[in-house]
């Protein structure tokens, strides 16, 4: 039952279909996968078979080196393959958390005597099991198994997708050469504008916390982490962000917007729907804005990408296919304004 309490805690979007042979799994799922792709949804199926593995022909080179001992990673034009010898050490749980960072869903199928919750195909003249634990629903050959499912996924996961930790991270420690401090330290109404930004993020998120280097008041009692060593700009503040807490997803905020709003925080947490890993939103001809914005738990690992390539710019995320890129209302849009000068301040001021 360890497994299943895990992968709960972490509230990965896991769907498993069980029933004994010839029920129907494969070709249910078979059915259905086309429907979930078409909708930008990209999907894992972890297959349990009991009669073991046959994915290589004998004396291929790819054979011969995995039967020489080594694992073999098979790389052709359209497709990739990992032949591993782990398979008695590798759990279901493990497995699942290793897929999970790459894809929007994980379906297993088979692992009937797995915690998880699962949906109980019958196969002809079968009788409902007697133990009903962990089946959400048995579902015989009388109805369209296919379109039953189908309606299903599309009211449950939108529900697993709300249901991740998110945490607020506010970015502080930049030069601040043109305002002449630092920008966090700035004093607004008798408080610095740092006291603000936590206020504004402690309306939505489940924790906050601040990264970088800066000197911040006493009184302010919040989680501090480092920048990642070696990188240079709000990248290294995000990675460190992300690896602190890897399964929680973030809303990571600049901390020199002074028209920032919980309400525009809302609105980056609305438009979160399954198949997209980030919301950075656009506005105007400016390009996209990666310092108020929402990361998916999985899209640290887009971020890692960037970082491996010497390329320290988070907006580069925003070209990946599954990150989101909409446009804020008007009314909101001035929470994205930042500061960099004494004139910059006045201006956010008056307004």
């Amino acid at each position: 039952m360890t497994e299943g309490l895990e992968l709960h805690k972490y509230n990965i979007p896991v769907l498993a279909v069980a029933g004994n042979s010839g029920s129907g799994k494969t070709t249910l799922i078979e059915k259905v996968l086309p429907e979930l792709i078409g909708k930008g949804l990209r999907v894992v199926v972890i297959k349990h078979d009991v009669h073991g593995l046959n994915v290589d022909h004998p004396g291929k080179d790819s054979a011969r080196l995995f039967e020489a001992g080594a694992d073999a990673f098979l790389q052709g034009p359209d497709e990739c393959l990992l032949r591993s010898h782990d398979g008695q050490s590798a759990s279901l749980c493990t497995s699942i958390l290793r897929l999970a960072p790459m894809y929007d869903l994980v379906v297993v199928e088979g692992f009937k005597q797995s915690p998880l919750q699962k949906i109980w195909l019958l196969g002809d003249g079968e009788e409902p099991p007697v133990e009903r634990q962990n089946i959400v629903s048995v579902l015989d050959r009388n109805i369209d198994r296919a379109a039953w499912l189908l309606d299903y996924i599309d009211e449950w996961l939108p529900t697993q997708w709300q249901r991740t930790q998110v945490f607020g991270a506010i970015l502080i420690g930049g030069k601040s050469t043109r305002m002449g401090q630092p920008k966090h330290l700035i004093k607004v109404n008798g408080r610095v504008w740092l006291e603000d930004t936590i206020e504004q993020l402690k309306v939505v998120v489940d924790e906050v916390v601040i990264v970088g280097a800066g000197d911040i008041p006493a009184h302010i009692s919040v989680v501090r982490l480092p920048d990642v060593p070696g990188l240079s700009g709000p990248l290294s503040g995000i990675l460190a962000a992300m690896r602190w807490a890897p399964h929680a997803s973030w809303l990571m905020c600049a901390c020199d917007l002074p028209q920032l709003s919980s309400d525009a925080l809302r609105w980056l947490l609305n438009a979160r729907a399954p198949g997209h890993w980030g919301v950075l939103p656009r506005l105007g001809n400016e390009g996209v804005e990666p310092l108020l914005a929402y990361y998916d738990w999985r899209a640290g690992r887009l971020c890692e990408d960037i970082a491996a390539k010497g390329r320290c710019a988070p907006h580069l995320v925003a070209q990946h296919e599954k990150i989101s890129t909409p446009r804020p209302p008007a009314e909101l849009t001035s929470a994205w304004t930042n500061v960099n000068s004494p004139d910059d301040l006045m201006s956010a001021m008056r307004k």
